[in-house]
């Protein structure tokens, strides 16, 4: 609202909005920000804790994944859902880091918040942060190890890092074995780099046994059992077929009407309609098939027909399971049942039905290219299960981003260090208020070997003053080893991460910080109203007090 040369009030905005500006709206982005980092940051490292998260239809998630903590609050601050974005873009870009990525940009903000109240422009602010965000990430570069993108031991180093604060870190070195190994199986050469995709490798899970009986199959599992009593439950040497039309009676768009007089006439439209089925059968056992995988429904007699053939059949198999089979068994997913040919066929060394736990599930194992595979997840309960699938997941990115990007680092908060140590010595270089912000962006750096400490139960206080005088001694792999207590070299720790995620670390957290503080004022729009009640109180004539239509003294 605002008012002209007489005094008169003139509205702006709409009834019911609300505006907040200058230091009032940084202050309060900036906290709604800060709380969100201070949410995830117990649940930092190998020391950290857990989570319980409980949805509003009451479904538990227990969890220590940044990601998955900040999806499950359900956040309204505009500035805050921010923060949940650098968690999103950490994930999607590198799968691992998003805890981390919270904490460092939370710090940013808070740093800034200092120099703003000692009258700092923002802008001054965001100016320092991206020069000491270029000189973190080129000390980044310096300091990282080479290794060769298919040594299994390098990727399954860092894959048992990404696993250590998890639910499943009892077993981490066996599960860091299985991802490292599924992601060397889907690896190829493109142009002399290598590239890796995840959703080559499927991840199945199935409450049941303990999570070390988690296996890795050459080849695809689908959560499907075979569709006919009569049918083979086992075929060696299978030749696949991968349909993904429906092997039905199709019913017409239109409406027709069929008059039929006789018994002999109904006989002869079934008999046909058998005879469709039958034919497109004929089609298939033509190839010399001896599995059908249907991405689609299955005719009860075309099932008939197929049992009597000794061809195995699964149907209702998901779009993207259909693609893993493609390349796995080098077979062509067949859409026309008239264009059908041997060249479409796939083949697998064994396609068979095993009970696990109280579900059927069809495992195609020894394919033709092994650039598929599977990890099948077992557990004690869903929830670990559930847990075990997160894990296994951010082992399978990092094992991926070195096998893309063949360069590590050591773990345990020494490269953050190392960073900050750098851009001390940078902020002496510049002139007037920048420097102030490059030696914020230090502090906030250290803020992980800090949480790291405080997290095992060290005193935060010490372990950052031996740290500090490490890194001046060029003791750059200097860290928080949070399983012994102390500051250890931890190169030889064998504590390791890909650079990919801290590069991606630096670039979203210093991004999203600048966005928050360029930001000097925050206009709302007033709530929607909720629609008019119908005459008569609550939908079904309910009236206040919770009675029908005859309520009390109508009597």
């Amino acid at each position: 609202m605002a008012t002209n040369i007489s005094g008169i009030p003139v509205l702006i905005l709409k009834e019911g909005s609300s505006r907040s500006r200058g230091k009032e709206a940084q202050h309060a982005n900036i906290m709604a920000a800060r709380i969100v980092g201070e949410a995830v940051k117990s649940s930092l490292g190998p020391k950290g804790m857990d989570k319980m998260l409980v949805d509003s239809f009451g479904d538990v998630t227990i969890t220590s994944d940044g990601r998955t903590i900040l999806d499950e609050m359900d956040i309204q601050h505009p500035a805050a859902k921010m923060m949940v974005e650098v968690a999103k873009t950490q994930d999607d870009e590198v799968g691992d880091g998003t805890t981390t990525a919270v904490i460092v940009a939370g710090e940013l903000l808070a740093k800034a918040e200092d120099l703003i109240s000692k009258n700092v422009h923002p802008t001054i602010i965001i100016d320092g942060y991206r020069k000491a965000a270029e000189k973190a990430l080129e000390t980044l570069e310096k300091i990282a190890l080479k290794v060769q993108p298919t040594e299994k031991e390098a990727l399954k180093k860092v894959a048992t890092t990404a696993m250590a604060s998890k639910l499943v870190a009892e077993h981490k070195e066996y599960l860091a074995d299985l991802a490292a190994s599924a992601i060397l199986h889907v690896s190829e050469k493109v142009g002399g780099r290598f590239r890796a995709d995840v959703d080559d490798v499927m991840v199945e899970k199935k409450p049941g046994e303990s999570l070390t009986d988690t296996k890795l199959i050459q080849g695809i599992v689908v959560d499907k059992e075979v569709v006919h009593p009569g049918m083979p439950k086992r075929v060696e040497k299978a030749k696949i077929a991968l349909l993904d039309t429906a092997l039905e009676i199709e019913k017409t768009e239109f409406d027709a009407k069929i008059n039929i007089e006789s018994p002999e006439q109904m006989e002869a439209f079934l008999q046909q309609e058998e005879n469709m089925l039958k034919e497109m059968v004929e089609k298939i056992v033509a190839t010399g098939a001896s599995v059908l995988i249907c991405q689609k429904g299955i005719d009860d007699m075309a099932q008939h027909f197929l049992a009597r053939k000794d061809i195995l059949v699964i149907r209702r198999v998901k779009k993207s399971d259909m693609e893993k089979l493609t390349k796995a068994t080098g077979g062509n997913i067949i859409t026309n049942l008239n264009d059908v040919s041997k060249a479409d066929i796939g083949y697998a060394k064994l396609v068979e039905e095993r009970k696990i736990g109280d579900d059927k599930m069809t495992f195609i194992e020894g394919c033709k290219n092994p650039r598929s595979v599977a990890i099948l997840i077992r557990g004690g309960t869903e929830r670990i299960v559930d847990e075990a699938e997160r894990s296994i997941h951010d082992a399978l990115c990092v094992a991926r981003d070195v096998v893309e990007e063949p360069k590590i680092l050591a773990g345990g908060g020494a490269p953050e260090l190392e960073m900050a140590s750098v851009l001390r010595d940078y902020a002496q270089t510049l002139p007037g208020k920048e420097q102030l912000a490059v030696m914020c962006y230090a502090e906030a750096l250290e803020s992980v070997p800090v949480t790291l400490a405080e997290n095992a139960g060290l005193d935060s206080i010490d372990i950052l003053s031996e740290l500090r005088m490490r890194h001046e001694k060029k003791q750059i792999w200097a860290g928080v080893d949070a399983i012994k207590g102390k500051v250890s070299n931890m190169n030889k720790a064998g504590v390791f991460e890909p650079l990919t995620v801290k590069k991606q670390i630096i670039k979203s957290t210093t991004e999203a910080a600048t966005m928050i503080l360029k930001i000097d004022d925050v206009i709302a729009s007033g709530k929607m109203k909720a629609p008019p009640m119908p005459p008569g109180g609550a939908p079904g004539g309910m009236g206040p007090g919770g009675m029908g239509p005859m309520g009390a003294g109508e009597f």
